[in-house]
């Protein structure tokens, strides 16, 4: 999926650099803040509290945009109207693109590392592409089938770090984590089909609202669960995690990344999102104590080098970025 330039002057290449650096910036720091609120909050609370919190702010972020020249195709939108095809449209994207991805990525790294959580994120164009293929959008060449071998090949390294169980912790985790991200890549496949007739804040936040009212009656259930037994409110811990999720993780995020895609092709912005699985396991080693090994490298290693080996031989399809 080609991205065509924004008309008018682009900024200057240091703003769109520190742009691309704050948002790997932000969603290393995601996968922290969800740990962090997982020390709090059970493994259902957190990630239903985040989805819905994520979909509130997304309103005052929708229409603070709306009043944007960057973000001129919404307003027209906007002023345009909505169908009922259009919401059908966004409540079946929010399923899969807000509240299956990320529930799945919250609640599996309550099972998991944040090391093994973000080299899975970071093959969300592989989940992409094995999609892409079932659905007949992309051919599957013998390069690409080599990339998904070798990546494959990666996350059964990591998998088997302490020794292959499919009733282990870590391996439960990794798979959540799994589905949450196929559940993205179902998300952008069937966007893909969508793409042409709305624009990029519109699905943003139409899919952040139909995701958060997917998850509302479970987000209040635990909350009620939660007030009979005592426990509210949370300490400020968790709110301060899902605050950060909600509003950098989500809003600030997002809306960076959409208006950096007015200047930059999707496969140009994904390929710095190979430092997110770096920068994310530094950061659980320093910030919560995580241990690395010479077999996450290795695993890590082979994964993301799969999803480049793809990356840098695809010329045209459906390509995404990785998300959390």
């Amino acid at each position: 999926m080609e991205i065509q330039p924004a008309a008018g002057r682009a900024p200057r290449p240091i703003v769109i650099a520190v742009s691309i650096g704050v948002i790997v910036v932000i969603w290393s720091f995601n996968f922290i803040a969800a740990k962090v609120g997982l020390y709090y909050l059970g493994p259902l609370v957190m990630p239903s509290f985040r989805v819905v919190f994520a979909g509130i702010t997304m309103i005052p972020t929708y229409l603070l945009c709306l009043r944007m020249p960057a973000f001129s195709e919404a307003a027209a939108f906007w002023r345009r109207g909505f169908a009922i095809r259009d919401l059908w449209t966004f409540l079946y994207l929010g399923f899969f693109g807000v509240t299956i991805n990320q529930i799945c990525f919250t609640l599996g790294l309550h099972f998991t590392s944040v090391s093994h959580a973000s080299v899975i994120v970071g093959m969300g164009p592989l989940y992409v592409l094995l999609l892409a293929v079932l659905f007949r959008l992309e051919r599957a060449t013998g390069l690409k089938v080599v990339g998904m071998l070798i990546s494959l090949l990666g996350i059964g390294v990591l998998t088997s770090e302490h020794g292959f169980s499919f009733h282990s912790a870590s391996f439960l985790g990794d798979a959540i984590t799994m589905t949450g991200y196929l559940g993205f890549a179902m998300y952008v496949v069937l966007g893909k089909r969508v793409a042409g007739k709305y624009d990029t804040l519109t699905m943003t936040a139409f899919n952040h609202f139909a995701g958060a009212l997917i998850v509302l009656p479970v987000a209040l259930y635990e909350a009620n669960r939660m007030w009979s037994s005592g426990y509210w409110p949370p300490p400020w811990q968790a709110w301060a995690a899902i605050f950060y999720m909600a509003v950098f993780g989500s809003a600030v995020a997002y809306v960076l990344y959409f208006w950096l895609l007015r200047y930059l092709e999707a496969s140009q912005l994904s390929a710095f999102t190979y430092l997110l699985p770096v920068l994310s396991t530094i950061l659980g080693i320093l910030l919560l104590g995580e241990k690395g090994s010479w077999i996450q490298v290795l695993g890590g290693v082979l994964a993301l080098g799969g999803v480049y080996w793809i990356e840098s031989g695809r010329e045209s399809g459906v390509k995404v970025n990785a998300t959390s």
